[in-house]
């Protein structure tokens, strides 16, 4: 875990997030919406693709159909297909839904990508024990800026 901590750490400091970035716990919803940006700095729509299609990143693809990652093999059916996204949703609503959308679809299968607390069921690595301490979120504030600026350009069905 501390492998992990370094490696967000070394990727704030290198995107100059690391100043302005609002932790999981201080992130402030409005009807799910996270209205600020979780670091200050405008996302990145190209890196946001890459975290989409990207099976040990954001991983998307698992539970949803993406036109435009068609290149991305066996694309999931669980969650709605997201072509369209960007023309349904405004930016402060896929920044919440990205980092928690339990809280604005509260049944969602939908992994919380910035959150460290409040889990029920994720242990401590293949121990069998349940997690002794916060776990780290799994995407990096400015990864879910990324994601977000991508999704906003996601706007024909």
């Amino acid at each position: 875990m501390e492998r992990k901590f370094l490696v967000l750490l070394a990727f704030a400091a290198s995107t100059g997030a690391a100043a302005a970035e609002i932790a999981p716990s201080d992130v402030s919803y409005v009807d799910g919406s996270i209205e600020t940006s979780l670091t200050g700095t405008p996302g990145n729509a190209e890196n946001g693709r890459q975290i989409v299609g990207n099976k040990s990143l954001g991983n998307c693809v698992a539970c949803h159909q993406i036109s435009d990652l068609s290149d991305v093999p066996f694309q999931g059916e669980i969650g709605p297909a997201l072509d369209g996204t960007g023309a349904r949703w405004s930016e402060a609503e896929l920044r919440g839904i990205v980092a928690n959308a339990k809280i604005m679809f509260p049944e969602s299968m939908m992994p919380s990508f910035y959150k460290t607390t409040g889990y029920i069921r994720p242990g401590d690595a293949y121990t069998g024990k349940a997690a002794g301490e916060d776990l780290p979120p799994l995407l990096a504030a400015q990864q879910i800026e990324d994601v977000v600026a991508y999704l906003t350009t996601l706007t024909e069905y």
